[in-house]
């Protein structure tokens, strides 16, 4: 691991049957094979604020980070998956067959090609759901005034927002995603606190963390509120889509508000202002097992191992059922 002379904040996702972790120039996805293997990813990272400096500026820089972590976040996904599900995996130390080279090319064409229309269509359903739906039912209530018209409208989005995770909460597979999270928010706090980690210092720690992309969305919806209000009654497509357009200001002023809620998490107003998104994760994180600890900490660990960035990396981990 990297030492810990320089604070540097982690960022990270529960994945299937795994974990995702970031750091300044690097990220990692761990997963639990079927054989019982910790597979780990790795690939090099660099923000594209870090080599346009003007979208490191406030509010900017929180834009970007929404859509970069939303591209991150597919490609975790897709290599959980593809792990998670895989049932003939290859042995330790046993390398798969090599592709030839116009193959391989084609190969990293179309999985680039889906990696994109995911996205996409991620995006589509996600408007479609928390934007489009709570506008349209606000609309058919027949409300006049804008003000109360927006304060409406952010109301059922938070609602809509509030019953998809209390649904999805019920199945069992999601139940397994939101231990893999707690693991990851307990991962991050111990590395945060420089303790080692392993499974005695993570499991005493709290399941819940303020830089939650749970806090961050509950903030952003709230946020939209306000926001929206300056749109004043949306009266037409033209007038919903520039709304739409805001959505990037709305994630920007969302990262700020994050950022001083953890930077100053003693003062009484940011306490105030992370609450909520605390609570939420009631919902959103569980207890995870020594298992699924020792997955987040080895997609820490190698988020944080800058030796041989400059290329992909595949490991084998044997597992330890502490």
């Amino acid at each position: 691991m990297r030492a810990l002379g320089k604070e540097l904040k982690m960022g990270g996702q529960a994945v299937i049957e795994g974990v995702m972790m970031r750091s300044e120039d690097s990220w990692a996805v761990a997963v639990r094979a079927p054989s019982g293997e910790i597979v780990v990813r790795k690939q090099p990272w660099r923000s594209i604020g870090s080599r346009i400096k003007i979208l490191k500026l406030p509010v900017l820089r929180g834009a970007v980070i929404l859509i970069e972590t939303l591209v991150l976040g597919v490609k975790a996904l897709n290599f959980s998956a593809e792990i998670a599900s895989a049932e003939d995996q290859p042995r330790t130390g046993e390398k798969p067959g090599k592709l030839p080279e116009q193959d391989t090319q084609k190969e990293g064409f179309w999985k680039a090609f889906a990696l994109g229309g995911t996205v996409v269509f991620s995006l589509l359903v996600g408007l479609a759901v928390f934007y489009y739906l709570p506008l349209w039912l606000t609309e058919t209530l027949g409300i006049a005034d804008p003000f109360l018209f927006n304060a409406v409208d952010g109301a059922l989005r938070i609602a809509v927002f509030l019953t998809y995770l209390i649904i999805i909460a019920q199945w069992k597979d999601i139940q397994r995603v939101f231990e893999y999270h707690g693991a990851e928010h307990q991962t991050i706090a111990a590395y945060e606190r420089r303790l080692t980690l392993d499974w005695e210092n993570i499991r005493k720690l709290s399941r819940f963390h303020p830089r939650c992309g749970t806090s961050f969305v509950l903030v952003l919806l709230i946020i939209s509120i306000f926001i929206f209000m300056l749109f004043g009654k949306p009266a037409d497509w033209g007038q919903r889509f520039a709304r739409m357009l805001a959505i990037p200001l709305i994630g920007g002023i969302s990262y700020e508000l994050i950022k001083l809620g953890d930077r100053y998490p003693e003062n009484l107003l940011t306490r105030i202002m992370v609450a909520p998104g605390l609570w939420l994760q009631r919902i959103t994180t569980r207890r995870p097992d020594s298992s699924q600890v020792e997955v987040a900490a080895a997609a820490l660990n190698a988020a944080l191992d800058n030796e041989g960035s400059s290329r992909e990396e595949a490991l084998a981990l044997s597992a330890s059922h502490g």
